[in-house]
């Protein structure tokens, strides 16, 4: 079932122009309008949240809204720049979220993320996050996500909610109470519609449809069925001149697993032939499939470093081959380097002077994915003396900084996500406890080394400034040996709760 999001921007044009204008805009309490030509006189054509809450609304007069908010401020409409703001954003979209991104103007934009859905951690994982980015950007955004374009358009327009996912088989229930204008039917076509006492889209689905096409013409039955999926309603995907692109137009439709795995491989050839010519390397591929029934499937990998070799590209494109959904044949293979980045050979190391490195780059693009290239990660050094500050997660193929944990102290290697409390008794406040209780199992320790006391990072936090932690590596009865410490130097309140933790594991 195809799943498309239509991500809605309210504000776009007053939102573009201040975040292009920077400290040079105007201050984010003053309200806002921009002014165009509508006819012969001058009228608002946008505006943002404050002049609205004061009552200007979209063409009014600009003569009457100054009258009506006095220190409003009125700026040239620039719509040639606010399509070509909507197009940046669909690149944008379509490196980090979908090969399948255009834009849809005037305030938005459209995404078939058929399939992708999991590489965002879920649909509405996926929505609250688009939505969250634009806002710390200065953008108001509001997305929802249905079967189809159309009903995904109706819903993220006219349910004024922030996200909102339609259930697959579920738009028809969902389009039915609201206006007809969500069917981006002409103005005269919904003022007729009004007169002759329709108001939902609900009233129209319930209508035959020959006198409406006798009286409106196709498009009110077109643009329904599009909505309810009746009718496919495909996706023109944004491209830039600066990506690298080949292409496969076939006489007959394919549609066998074997015939679209050998495609891919020249696919994969003549991509490295054109990244070759540039010097580039592909750090991320999408291979679009173009179906005879106007819809589109796809494939997307990535690499951790720049790759530049046919075969591995072809191996993680064939890996995810069984993900495609053929249907009646495809007669377009589009394949694309949506990342490039420079790429330098290396110079052949000889066997005779030293044994050469071992490469794990090919394995780790592979584990990537198929489990998701977030999961797949190694961990490195930071210099902090709390030992869970310490480490920082890192892409596995990330450069070495050549960082290294310092202190003549052994840490374990296996470090809990938290401190996790425990019952102890220890014979003096400086001394190790005599046992433990953690997670329900009562322990007895039989050797014990420190403490090792560490404190607060007072240059960073003011509450630190007193804080201690004394550490002791123990080992209980069974050999098993833990990192406990104590939270606080045992006599001063003022140093720490006094309590004990277990906060890591050794072998």
């Amino acid at each position: 079932m195809p799943r498309v999001i239509s991500l809605f921007l309210p504000r776009w044009p007053t939102d573009r122009l201040r975040r292009k204008s920077g400290d040079a805009s105007p201050p984010p309490e003053a309200p806002l309008v921009l002014a165009g030509r509508l006819g012969r006189r001058r009228s608002v054509t946008a505006l943002d949240a404050n002049a609205q809450t004061l009552g200007v609304s979209i063409g009014m007069a600009v003569a009457k809204a100054q009258a009506l908010v006095p220190g409003l401020v009125v700026l040239d409409a620039d719509p040639a720049a606010d399509r070509e703001g909507l197009d940046r954003l669909a690149l944008w979209a379509l490196q980090r979220i979908s090969p399948v991104v255009a834009a849809d103007p005037p305030d938005g934009l459209v995404i078939d993320t058929t399939g992708a859905d999991h590489l965002h951690g879920g649909e509405a994982a996926m929505l609250e996050t688009m939505v969250k980015k634009f806002a710390q950007s200065g953008v108001e955004a509001r997305a929802a996500m249905a079967d189809t374009w159309g009903a995904a358009h109706a819903v993220a327009r006219f349910l004024r909610r922030g996200t909102a996912i339609v259930p697959a088989g579920g738009s028809e229930v969902a389009l039915r109470p609201l206006p007809l204008a969500a069917l981006q039917l002409e103005t005269e076509t919904v003022g007729g519609l009004h007169t002759l006492g329709f108001e939902t889209v609900g009233d129209l689905i319930d209508q035959p449809r020959a006198p409406l096409a006798l009286r409106f013409g196709p498009e009110i039955g077109r643009r329904l069925d599009q909505a309810l999926g009746v009718v496919a309603e495909p996706v023109d995907p944004i491209r830039s001149p600066e990506l690298v692109e080949v292409r496969r137009v076939f006489g007959e439709p394919i549609g066998a697993a074997e015939t679209i795995a050998r495609y891919t491989g020249k696919l994969a050839d003549a991509l490295c032939r054109e990244l070759e010519q540039r010097g580039l390397g592909a750090r991320r591929l999408d291979l679009l499939f173009h179906r005879v029934d106007n819809t589109m499937q796809f494939i997307r990998v990535g690499m951790g470093q720049p790759v530049r070799d046919p075969k591995r590209l072809t191996r993680l494109l064939c890996d995810k081959i069984e993900t495609v959904d053929p249907g009646y044949g495809i007669e377009i293979m589009v394949l694309v380097a949506i990342e490039a980045e420079p790429l330098r050979e290396k110079q052949a190391i000889s066997s005779l002077v030293e044994a050469p490195e071992a490469d794990v780059s090919d394995l780790i693009d592979v584990l990537a994915n198929r489990i998701g290239e977030n999961r797949i990660c190694r961990f490195v050094p930071v210099q902090s003396d709390v030992p869970e500050r310490s480490v920082a997660r890192v892409p596995a193929l990330a450069p070495e900084t050549g960082a290294t944990w310092e202190g003549d102290w052994p840490r374990p290697p296996r470090l809990l996500p938290r401190p996790e409390p425990i019952e102890t008794m220890a014979l003096l406040p400086d001394h190790p406890p005599a046992w433990f209780t953690w997670r329900g199992v009562r322990r007895r320790v039989r050797r014990a080394d420190g403490p090792e006391r560490i404190r607060g990072e007072w240059w960073k936090r003011d509450a630190e400034l007193k804080t201690v932690r004394d550490y002791f590596r123990v080992e209980d009865e069974a050999g098993e040996r833990y990192w406990l410490f104590r939270s606080g130097d045992g006599e001063h309140a003022e140093s720490g709760s006094q309590r004990w933790f277990l906060h890591g594991i050794f072998g």
